[in-house]
């Protein structure tokens, strides 16, 4: 048997399959792991996490949850005529697309589906746990990359697809990324199973634009002792993304995390506020302007204006790639909770990390190098955050898990 046989294969399964940012990992996955092109982006492929033992690339396997019918390999035509793609490259990994593609299930709710969450965690919790056993998995890590959701709405509203999802992961004994700003494992019932199931978990909302460059500028101020005394800006972006952001609900969950990262490097809130505008014509291409008005020596006020332009899907799909391969190695390692030092990759990251773009760097580095270190966990055993893999645990039930003895 060949080596890239022999080696133990690796699952990610995608919550918002068929879309944007989805249909770009896949492929670019394909083309990375194939020579086609350079990983460029992917910070999992520098030399100073090559010792980390991640799983390859090759030994990924696709599948996923979806709401939409468009094929992957269709929706890779459209991104390639968008610019999004290069040309060629998807026709090159079209088997690869077409594999992908058959492993993408009916997500949900619908409109007129009349299932109960429970309902719907167990089923998707089945899809995934099928999907894990039928390819021999070692193991499978669900990722959200699906269209931002409206904020939530309260204690006694339904749960959001996104926290459906996310159950489901711990039901099925997977760990879990966030890439949305979207509720998943931060609604309240999520993160009591999180905390119980042993497994380890990462988000929320992939800084790939704005914030990036925010997370660098913020420091850079604090540390120079310049006052900030204003800092507007504004995204402009279409696609499926842009819809969504369209509503004033789901911009405000986005917006949250890009003025958090400004107060957190600042040590104070600056005036000024971030508008999202919907632009369709620019499909998935984005800019974002900022306008920041500082004080310099002897109260001297100036002001430093930045634009960032730049394709969303091939900006968070290395990330989503680099997220999922980390992920699935500290799960691997016995480490479970939040896992804070992927706060690099994260615009409101989960658990207790810094905000500033190279302190967070430097928790990536450590990490990588512990799990270099790190044995696999055996049966029972792990070691980090807190004990146990979650690996055959997950929910007790998707009725105790929402809180539900049936529909509600």
């Amino acid at each position: 048997m060949s080596a890239s046989l022999s080696r133990p294969r690796v699952g990610v399964w995608l919550i918002g399959a068929r879309g944007s940012v989805a249909t770009t990992v896949v492929t670019g996955c394909a083309a990375v792991a194939a020579g086609l092109h350079p990983p460029t982006g992917m910070v999992t492929e520098t030399p100073a996490l090559t010792d980390s033992g991640l799983p390859a690339l090759s030994d990924l396997v696709f599948g996923g949850h979806d709401t939409v019918d468009c094929p992957l390999p269709k929706r890779a035509e459209t991104l390639t005529a968008g610019g999004v793609l290069p040309p060629g490259v998807a026709t090159a990994v079209a088997a690869e697309l077409t594999a992908a593609e058959r492993e993408i299930r009916p997500g949900g709710p619908t409109p007129g589906d009349t299932r109960s969450e429970a309902e719907l965690i167990t089923a998707f919790a089945h899809d995934i746990r099928d999907f894990t056993h039928r390819h021999a998995l070692e193991r499978t890590v669900v990722v959200n990359v699906a269209s931002t959701e409206p904020a939530c709405q309260g204690p006694d509203a339904p749960l959001p697809a996104s926290t459906l999802y996310a159950l489901a992961a711990l039901g099925a004994g997977c760990p879990y990324v966030n890439f949305t700003p979207s509720e998943g494992m931060h609604h309240p019932v999520a993160a009591r199973e999180a905390e119980r199931s042993g497994l380890p978990y990462a988000g929320r909302d992939g800084k790939t634009g704005q914030t990036l460059l925010r997370s660098v500028l913020g420091p850079m101020f604090a540390q120079r002792a310049l006052t900030v005394r204003a800092w507007s800006g504004t995204n402009l972006l279409g696609g499926g993304d842009g819809a969504a952001l369209a509503d004033p609900a789901a911009a405000a969950a986005k917006n949250a995390g890009k003025e958090r990262v400004l107060a957190d490097t600042l040590g104070t809130t600056p005036q000024g506020e971030t508008h999202i505008d919907d632009v369709p014509a620019l499909g998935d291409w984005k800019t974002a302007w900022d306008h920041i008005a500082f004080d310099g020596f002897l109260g001297t006020r100036m002001i430093l204006q930045t634009t960032w332009q730049g394709c969303d899907s091939a900006l968070a799909a290395p990330l989503v790639l680099d997220l999922a391969r980390l992920t699935a190695r500290a799960h691997e390692s016995g480490l479970s909770g939040p896992l804070d030092a992927l706060a690099f990759y994260f615009k409101d990251p989960v658990g207790d990390a810094p905000s500033g773009l190279a302190e967070q760097y430097e928790a990536l580095i450590a990490f990588a190098r512990s799990l270099g270190g790190a044995r696999p966990a055996g049966p029972g055993e792990g070691e980090g955050l807190r004990q146990g893999t979650g690996e055959g645990r997950g929910l007790r039930s998707a009725e105790q898990a929402t809180g539900m003895e049936g529909p509600r």
